[in-house]
């Protein structure tokens, strides 16, 4: 029996919408039903509905006479799978009508096939009308659904980037790119180019500062040279920059707070081998198994501990020289990766997690030897969870000293609290970065 993608995308967005799943583990779950493109499509879709969800349901609400609730909710998904497909997939409109219509048959309830039907017909119709109009119809629309964020969202960033907010906003909207990491242990960034180059993989760029490679479309790491052997690994240009910043020296005692996936604690490997020790942790037991499969297939030992940074119950009594804290965010510099972070996250959850960066910072802060350095990041552009986070610690703290980075990056303001990188910047994810040094 063939199975229908889009009644696999209509079951996915309302786990994540309405049962509040991570997209990031809902959608492997559905794609483990399909085989070769269609995994390609089931995510295109889940990804559009995810990023355009206030307009759609804007164009939804219009055509459905009663919301559609209890047991039926997921065709409520299904009308929202439909008319992503006719207003943003290439798909010709027949075929989307019908391969979504199909979709009730899948999802065990034939009754639902005429409104399925009448609604996407009704919104061809609607979009024809829409589109003989000279000028859009939604400027008089409200942010939400304009924007396609939400409200309370949209507000932070209007008070924390007056002039930037609606920038931030567009590149959460677009595609991420591709970037890579090459293990120096293998090669420069210099000879991966030239392997790339001859597997006939385009690059669209190379960040200065770090050397991370950007593709120009992404693909199967399956595809890249030496991938299985650990020459190279798959991480944001953003987040490359961490170990650049953190600068560990040789004989250093290292430690990675928060570190799951583990791809700064490889990276920190990767470029000072001769580190004494690094030591991994991270509050979810389940998240360390990413740790250990990347350490392995890059050849990297690290001791990976199960622990929560805001205690020091797994501590052994030494300190160190160097740590980065990778803190627990609100992931907003991050949406355009994940678009369900837009609907998941709540506004009452920054002052819930700002309380936690304060606690663990605090903590991680004892760890630390005088002399050493503390290398603070998040994947946020929220001020609160940033510059505000720093300013009010050295505020606390009197051995705490910022140490400016703008001396690697010219064009960060010299008097700024850390580096913030906005979503885009160099077609990098949003990403803050401040950098202690403790006074002996």
């Amino acid at each position: 029996m063939t199975i229908n993608i889009r009644a696999l995308a209509a079951k996915c967005c309302y786990a994540v919408i309405d049962q509040g799943r991570s997209l990031s583990d809902e959608l492997p779950r559905q794609q483990d039903k399909l085989m070769g493109k269609d995994k390609g499509l089931l995510q295109e879709i889940c990804y559009g509905v995810l990023r355009y969800l206030p307009e759609l349901e804007n164009d939804v609400r219009h055509l459905v006479q009663k919301p559609i609730k209890g047991k039926q909710r997921v065709f409520h998904f299904l009308l929202l799978v439909g008319v992503y497909q006719i207003r943003y997939m290439r798909i010709p409109d027949h075929a989307s009508v019908s391969e979504t219509v199909s979709a009730t048959k899948t999802l065990k309830n034939n009754h639902m096939k005429g409104l399925v039907n009448a609604v996407l017909r009704g919104f061809l119709r609607t979009l024809e009308a829409e589109n003989k109009l000279e000028n859009k119809t939604n400027k008089n629309l409200p942010d939400p659904i304009k924007y396609n964020h939400p409200g309370w969202f949209i507000k932070k960033l209007q008070q924390g980037y007056p002039e930037q907010w609606q920038a931030i906003l567009d590149a959460n909207q677009r595609r991420p790119p591709m970037w890579l990491r090459t293990n120096q242990q293998h090669h420069t960034s210099e000879q991966y180019q030239t392997l790339l180059i001859e597997a006939g993989i385009e690059i669209a760029k190379v960040e200065a500062n770090s050397q991370a490679i950007a593709l120009v479309k992404p693909l199967d790491v399956a595809k890249l040279p030496g991938f299985d052997q650990g020459w190279v690994s798959v991480q944001d240009g953003a987040a490359q920059q961490a170990a650049r910043l953190l600068d560990c020296q040789p004989n250093d005692v290292v430690l990675d707070c928060c570190a799951a996936p583990g791809g700064k604690t490889c990276h920190i490997i990767e470029q000072t081998p001769d580190i004494t020790s690094m030591t991994a942790i991270d509050i979810e037991e389940a998240r360390l198994t990413r740790v250990h499969e990347n350490l392995d297939r890059l050849g990297l030992t690290a001791e990976v501990i199960a622990a929560d940074a805001a205690s020091k119950d797994w501590w052994s009594g030494e300190q160190f020289d160097r740590i980065l804290l990778d803190a627990p965010c609100s992931g907003t510099g991050v949406i355009r990766r994940h678009p369900d972070i837009k609907w998941l996250r709540k506004a009452d959850d920054i002052d819930k997690l700002v309380i936690l960066q304060q606690q663990i910072l605090d903590n991680i802060w004892s760890l630390l030897k005088p002399g050493g350095t503390l290398l603070y990041a998040t994947c946020s552009v929220l001020p609160e969870e940033n510059s505000q986070q720093i300013s009010h610690f050295i505020e606390q703290n009197e051995d705490a000293q910022l140490i400016a980075i703008n001396s690697n990056n010219p064009d960060t303001d010299e008097n700024a609290i850390g580096w913030q990188l906005l979503p885009d910047a160099e077609n990098m994810d949003g990403f803050y970065y401040a950098k202690l040094l403790k006074i002996k």
